[in-house]
């Protein structure tokens, strides 16, 4: 999968979150439209960041569809997922669900 590199005009917050996102455990899961979003919105931070006058409405949308991306542990654990550190000589980080969310959905 390509993953579009950072636009090097960005604001320089808008460019090491998107940089963050490319070595977070999550990015394994990140399909082609996830990272088609996290670019739109990191573009849009740029812009936001840029502004000399900021909508604090702007700010909570942005960070709110950032949220949709799990980009913080608080996302993830919203939806009852975790990322856990790979052990030594093993493959990347894997998602693990919380034991609750198999049995809420009736899964175990």
């Amino acid at each position: 999968m390509r993953v579009p590199r950072a636009d090097p005009d960005w604001h320089p917050i808008a460019k090491q979150l998107y940089e963050s996102l490319k070595k977070s455990g999550q990015a394994d899961f990140y399909q082609q439209s996830d990272w088609a979003l996290a670019y739109a919105l990191c573009d849009d931070l740029s812009h936001y960041k840029k502004s000399a006058k900021r909508s604090s409405q702007m700010a909570q949308t942005l960070y709110s569809a950032l949220g949709n991306l799990l980009v913080t542990e608080g996302d993830r654990r919203r939806v009852r997922i975790e990322l856990q550190e790979p052990e030594p000589d093993t493959t990347p980080a894997s998602v693990l669900a919380i034991a609750d969310y198999k049995r809420d959905l009736g899964l175990d």
